[in-house]
């Protein structure tokens, strides 16, 4: 009967194991295909954001937009 309890006790880690990698390869790959629809903001983004509204960017002004933007990414509940 010992045998047949490490047997289950193995398998119970086994399984484990490999949801574990299973999970990670899942994960990792919703990840990517988020960030293919999703793309971080990037200078060029903001430059093209300004120039749509008829403003020409300093680089002064791009830098301060995205600092906002990295902080408002650090603190989503923020208001204001």
């Amino acid at each position: 009967m010992e045998i047949a309890i490490w047997g289950f006790v193995l398998s119970l880690i086994g399984c484990l194991l490999v949801g574990l990698v299973i999970g990670y390869f899942v994960s990792r790959k919703l990840f990517q295909s988020a960030l293919k629809k999703n793309p971080p903001i990037t200078r060029n983004m903001i430059k093209a954001m300004y120039r749509s509204m008829g403003q020409t960017p300093s680089e002064a002004r791009i830098n301060q937009t995205m600092r906002a933007i990295e902080e408002a990414q650090k603190n989503p509940h923020r208001k204001g």
